[in-house]
């Protein structure tokens, strides 16, 4: 029988095995990228019916939102031209309003207020929030739903996608609730908020001071990283399973993962929402939801209306509009905290088709999925004992080995990818995919296939025992990869994981395959047992690059703005070498059955190499184009004076900080029109001044500063203003150990602040948030205003044990930042001088450094 079986398959065509995994990616290519970039088409006036979302009526409002311009805190645009268009609609919406159903009630609120965020105090001072409140007739409730989502902008940016359409959405939704006779229970309350970018700041200031607040209790958050595709559902709860069940029965187009929750919750993204701000400081629960897809014109000046699909419009606004019908409707509502059960494990399969349950439940399935596989080989391994008439001993030796080749082509398979990565970064050539990302196949998905198949190929050309036949021997290896997921599956549902799902789905279409063969006479026969493994590996498969295809357009443009301190590619290869493990492990060893499966392995060794070349050789592998792929180039034209204790002056200079935010930081940019001669590294500069002595702008510039690069300049530079650091007094109090500053500061609406005690000086109270004390060898407050520019009033005590205050006792620094002015003529020559795939966020800042 193995005769005629190697006789068979030496007249098979060569090719037959290339055109087995040729299967694969045309099933792909076929089912799995249309499903994924599948939307509703976009509604219009005319030909919906009243009820439904209408993308058109949406749109309309976007476009008119987006004519503003970027809406950063504190300028006139936000704070004045935006909120009075959005004040304009929602008389609109109120004036149609059917009164004999619903109240509606529009609160503008003005909030100022601090709270510790990451590593500064996070201060506002001003800023707008505009509440509407739509309630049933005579209503009871006093439980309600909260939407949120934010109108403010980052610097340049005329933010159609983050978070413009999102906006529109919103007032959408209220106005089709609030025009159609369709009651709820519990009140929605729609929040527009004013600064989201600044970071988070009007989101604290509803949660913790508006009137309508403490009746919140769940809330759903909308995010826009990017414009076009699906929205993602990527957090949840926490720990309200019942929120991700509305999610389950109501959303017409679901997309979601826990697998995007996990990672996202690691902090390792460079993002934020308000989703945790509700938590913590309201108490909340909720979902949050972003678009995500082709975020390469996030915070950037090319983030327009003619990004925006209004398809995809009408999928996110139908989604949210069932979703806020269910929930204002939920029972759960009435009291939240008693259904409270733990985390969820949620996600959508080809869209076509929503999963969830408990994480409890999750546990249990992986163990038994795991154990179930286990016990299942083991059943294989005896029946083929039997049928080869070879003893069990001998068969479990030769399984061992099995497993071992098997444990290798799992670490080649992960391994690989990940190692073309390092070399990749190493000789400074990463984000070679972030244009093309096709390159991603041959970089990471062939090398991936090669570590899976080689080991198999290498091992069955050794001579086997003539009574095992070449299927079983293909069985056997098989086997060994589910024993490998299924020992996984345990080891990461022990560690926590809830993503551990992908694996236990994937053993459970193997574990169901090899049921069906075991149950029949196909278990022994040479290679009959393929048929049902191929019919359910389809769905797996399917499955399996859905996720990691997801993964990929959700995160490949966030490599564009993932630091420099990070190798980006290790994520991406990471991602493509998992996903192909899941997805083909069971089937690259299968080319063993055809002829020549060493061809397979040559072509896929062709691939890596052309590819390889391609990446590195030629403009494929460049990352960046004009408006469509760019390469972010933040920085600041800076004014930096250092003050000595007497008053004197020691350093009066100018340059431009740069704080790039790619791995490749300013190398695409040498040998370009740009002249960045004497570009130097800061690091040095951060043992010698506080907070390196630059301005640094946020927390983000402030955990990169040691990457940050300094670019001097000869001429100085005038900024529209240097805010007046007045010192108010200066007050030894009672206990003769304590000094109280006090300090006015004429502060811009971006304003930090540096404060560094020295040796033997404590701070023990002040202004700000007292449990801020102690967390910082260096203290910095963040401040931004919005309306009220009134200058910052705030007091200091220092303590120090002998009461020697007639010495030097701290430095502050204090940097105002001037965006949305385009700098002096020298500045604005030197960025028109960048190249046409650069997109600049820069502005004019003054820095100065006082002792006191």
């Amino acid at each position: 029988k193995n005769k005629k079986s190697a006789e068979k398959k030496s007249q098979d065509p060569w090719y037959l095995g290339s055109g087995f995994l040729l299967f694969w990616l045309i099933l792909f290519l076929a089912v799995v990228v249309p499903l994924f970039h599948r939307v509703p088409k976009a509604k219009t006036i005319e030909e919906s019916p009243k009820g439904d979302f209408i993308a058109q009526r949406a749109m309309g409002t976007l476009y008119e939102l987006v004519k503003i311009g970027p809406k950063v805190v504190g300028s006139f645009n936000n704070e004045n031209r935006t909120v009075e268009f959005l004040l304009n609609e929602l008389d609109q919406i109120k004036e149609h309003v059917l009164d004999e159903y619903f109240d509606i009630e529009i609160d503008h609120q003005v909030v100022s207020g601090s709270y510790i965020h990451w590593t500064m105090v996070n201060m506002y001072q001003g800023v707008q929030n505009l509440v509407i409140k739509l309630s049933p007739k005579n209503c009871t409730s006093e439980t309600y739903l909260l939407v949120n989502s934010h109108f403010d902008s980052k610097p340049t940016s005329p933010s159609a996608g983050d978070a413009g359409q999102m906006v529109a959405i919103i007032l959408e939704v209220l106005r089709v609730m609030s025009t159609t006779r369709q009651t709820f229970e519990h009140p929605i309350v729609f929040l527009l908020n004013g600064a989201e970018e600044n970071p988070l700041q009007a989101s604290h200031g509803f949660i913790t001071q508006h009137k309508w607040a403490k009746n919140c209790k769940a809330f759903l958050n909308l995010e826009g990283c990017a414009g076009g595709g699906r929205e993602l559902l990527f957090q949840t709860g926490p720990n309200h399973p019942w929120l991700v069940e509305y999610y389950k029965k109501n959303v017409k187009h679901p997309f979601a993962t826990t697998v995007g929750e996990e990672i996202f919750q690691t902090g390792s993204m460079p993002s934020d929402t308000d989703f945790g701000i509700l938590i913590k400081y309201g108490n909340l629960i909720g979902l949050d939801m972003a678009q995500n897809i082709n975020g390469y014109t996030y915070h950037t000046k090319y983030d327009s209306f003619e990004i925006i699909p209004s398809d995809s419009v009408q999928s996110m606004g139908d989604n949210v509009l069932s979703l806020v019908r269910a929930l204002s409707n939920a029972t759960e509502m009435r009291d939240t905290a008693a259904y409270e059960n733990g985390a969820s494990v949620f996600f959508d399969v080809l869209g076509l088709a929503f999963i969830s349950y408990s994480e409890s439940d999750g546990i249990i399935f992986n163990y038994s999925v795991a154990g179930v596989t286990i016990i299942l080989v083991i059943i294989s391994l005896c029946r083929i004992s039997g049928n080869c008439r070879v003893s069990l001993a001998c068969i479990l030796i030769g399984f061992i080995l099995i497993l071992v080749v098997q444990i290798v082509a799992f670490a080649l398979g992960i391994g690989l990818p990940i190692l073309i990565a390092y070399y990749f970064d190493k000789y400074g050539l990463p984000l070679t995919y972030f244009t093309t990302s096709e390159l991603m196949f041959g970089l990471y998905v062939c090398p991936s296939l090669f570590g899976l198949c080689l080991p198999s190929y290498i091992f069955l050309k050794f001579p086997r025992n003539p009574h095992i036949s070449l299927g079983q021997q293909l069985h056997m290896i098989l086997h060994g990869y589910g024993i490998i997921l299924a020992i996984l599956d345990i080891f990461l549902t022990i560690y926590g994981l809830r993503s551990t799902y992908a694996v236990t789905w994937t053993l459970i279409f193997y574990v169901l395959s090899l049921t069906f063969n075991l149950l029949t006479s196909l278990h022994d026969r040479h290679t009959a047992w393929m048929g049902f493994l191929l019919g359910f590996q389809i769905p797996s498969f399917l499955y399996a690059t859905y996720l990691q295809y997801t993964l990929i357009r959700t995160m490949i443009a966030m490599m564009g703005r993932f630091g420099r301190s990070n190798n980006p590619d290790i994520y991406m290869s990471g991602i493509n070498a998992l996903g192909t493990v899941l997805a083909m492990g069971f089937l690259i060893p299968m080319v063993n059955i055809f002829r020549r499966p060493g061809f397979v392995i040559s072509s896929l060794l062709v691939i890596i190499g052309v590819s390889i070349f391609t990446a590195s050789s030629t403009h494929l592998g460049f990352p960046y184009r004009p408006r469509t792929n760019v390469e972010r180039v933040p920085y600041l034209h800076v004014r930096r004076t250092l003050y000595e204790y007497d008053g004197a002056v020691s350093q009066d200079d100018s340059g431009y900080l740069f704080n790039f935010q790619d791995r490749r930081g300013p190398a695409p940019l040498q040998g370009t029109s740009v002249n960045l001669s004497g570009l130097v590294g800061i690091s040095d500069d951060c043992g010698k001044y506080m907070m390196c002595g630059y301005p640094l702008y946020d927390h983000r510039w402030v955990k990169n500063r040691l990457n940050a690069m300094w670019l001097p300049r000869t001429e100085l530079i005038d900024p529209p203003k240097v805010p007046k650091v007045e010192l108010l007094s200066k007050i030894v109090q009672a206990d003769k150990k304590t000094v109280r500053y006090k300090f006015k500061v004429e502060v811009t609406d971006h304003t930090s602040l540096f404060i560094q005690p020295y040796d033997f000086v404590n701070i023990t109270n002040w202004t700000f948030p007292l449990a801020y004390i102690d967390q910082q060898s260096t203290y910095h407050v963040y401040f931004s205003h919005g309306k009220d520019s009134t200058p910052l009033s705030f007091f200091v005590d220092f303590f120090k044990s002998n009461g020697d205050f007639n010495v030097p006792l701290f430095e502050m620094g204090v940097s105002g930042h001037f965006i949305g002015d385009k700098g002096d003529k020298i500045s604005q020559e030197f960025a028109a001088s960048f190249p046409d795939y650069a997109v600049l966020v820069e502005w004019p800042t003054s820095y100065q450094r006082f002792i006191f």
